[in-house]
């Protein structure tokens, strides 16, 4: 590592730290929502209400955190939502 001073070396550790951290919390998200896309292809709805609530928590988390933006965040829950509700709008 070419960084000389002490404080720039250790920002650069928390900055990998850090985005370490993000990642593994994009990842789950992304994870939820595979599984949630899949269990509505399955036509399986109880799955899918599960999944999505699952989903929905993992995206208010990393919302929450700053890791992705509230908008996007709302964003992603209002297309999953709506695939879920025009998914199983004939069986209610």
């Amino acid at each position: 590592m070419a960084l000389k001073s002490k404080s720039v070396q250790k920002r650069h550790k928390q900055s990998q730290v850090r985005r370490l951290r993000n990642k593994v919390a994009k990842s789950s998200a992304r994870t939820c929502a595979k599984k949630f896309i899949a269990a509505v292809h399955a036509n399986n709805k109880a799955d899918a209400e599960a999944r999505l609530r699952e989903l929905c928590k993992e995206l208010d988390t990393a919302g929450g955190k700053g890791i992705l933006t509230k908008n996007a965040v709302s964003r992603k829950k209002s297309r999953m939502m709506k695939l879920y509700n025009v998914s199983f709008a004939d069986a209610k």
